[in-house]
């Protein structure tokens, strides 16, 4: 899944720099609706076609189908509004992960915080981006590539610093 990170800067005196992750998803909620409402139009004409003859499981079998695809896309579409803001100012770095049904603000004071990127356990797993200060830990990044992943870690540990190594915003 290929997705989007921005970057802004803000001011000069407390300066702010914002990154917006978001998954990339090409189809609009327009487009789902009209991908549905064909594919339900085309899988109904067969399966009423088939019943007219007697093979009325056919049309069991093709409700079922057009159920599974719907709830497919609406997961689908779902997973793709998924939004995550990281803010990080001279004193804080702040995490806000937005979904549909909920926003999770994770606040760590900037100068305590480190960003560690953990390396897969398995061969054809993720891994997995941090954001640890306090014995706490926020992942970011869970939809990104690998490539943006990393390009992301890079970017946050030159901002961000080690701990008790805070570079110049």
């Amino acid at each position: 899944m290929v997705s989007s990170i921005g970057e802004g800067t803000l001011g000069r005196a407390g300066e702010e720099h914002v990154f917006e992750l978001s998954a990339n998803c090409s189809l609009t909620p327009r487009g789902a609706r009209r991908f549905m409402i064909g594919i339900t139009a085309v899988t109904l004409a067969v399966a009423l076609y088939c019943t007219a003859y007697g093979y009325w499981p056919v049309l069991i079998y093709a409700i079922v189908e057009i159920l599974a695809l719907d709830w497919a896309l609406r997961y689908s579409m779902r997973a793709a509004a998924v939004r995550e803001t990281i803010t990080i100012t001279d004193q804080t770095v702040t995490i806000s992960h937005r979904e549909p049904s909920a926003e999770r603000v994770a606040v760590f004071p900037r100068h305590w915080s480190r960003v560690t990127l953990h390396a897969p356990q398995a061969a054809l797993h993720p891994s997995r981006l941090l954001i640890e200060s306090c014995g706490r830990a926020c992942e970011v990044g869970r939809f990104l590539t690998e490539e943006e992943r990393r390009g992301l870690a890079m970017r946050l540990k030159q901002l961000v610093g080690n701990v008790n190594d805070s570079p110049a915003l």
